[in-house]
């Protein structure tokens, strides 16, 4: 998939933007064709050096762009030249699923073997054992604390665990539905 391609998909611009923020999205929004400096990229997008390097490394970071280094011989100094490597977002972003899967399936067990309480008026929740620390009342406010039922959360989070298994193709294991 081209440079193109990629940057017009909005799950990309997403992924992207939340890599490198705001101020470093206009040098992921514009990888140019074979390499360039740090300095280039900075004058062409009219953006402070260090919000370009920020970026840059971050993309290096991520497996989404390279250097390499070259050393003037008169004065000595490294330049560094970038290459930009769109061709890993699809991979990276397959990762960021896997991960969101196993969060999302420790997080619905915990939810599963844990009774909650819950201050309306603060919107604070508690576990049972810190509830009873406080005698099921809040701190904040002195309300009762409530028994919480997070059966929605839990159904939320099950239907979001069996879609991301249905894309990545991945199938039950242990004790998780």
């Amino acid at each position: 998939m081209a440079f193109e391609e990629l940057l017009n998909d909005p799950v990309i611009q997403k992924y992207l933007h939340e890599l490198v923020g705001p101020t470093g999205m206009p040098v992921a929004a514009a990888p140019p064709d074979g390499e360039v400096t740090d300095e280039e990229l900075a004058e062409k997008l009219g953006l402070e050096l260090n919000d370009v390097r920020r970026a840059l490394f971050i993309l290096y970071e991520n497996d989404l762009a390279s250097y390499r280094r070259v050393r003037d011989e008169d004065s000595g100094w490294l330049t560094y030249l970038w290459t930009f490597h769109y061709e890993n977002i699809p991979e990276n972003l397959e990762e960021e699923m896997y991960r969101l899967l196993e969060a999302l399936e420790e997080r619905v067990d915990y939810e599963r073997n844990h009774e909650f309480y819950l201050s309306e008026p603060a919107g604070i929740r508690f576990e049972f054992a810190e509830a009873m620390e406080l005698g099921f009342q809040c701190p904040e406010t002195g309300a009762p604390l409530e028994p919480m039922d997070n059966t929605d959360l839990v159904t939320a989070m099950e239907t979001r665990i069996d879609e991301l298994r249905d894309e990545l193709n991945v199938e039950v294991t242990g004790s998780n539905p």
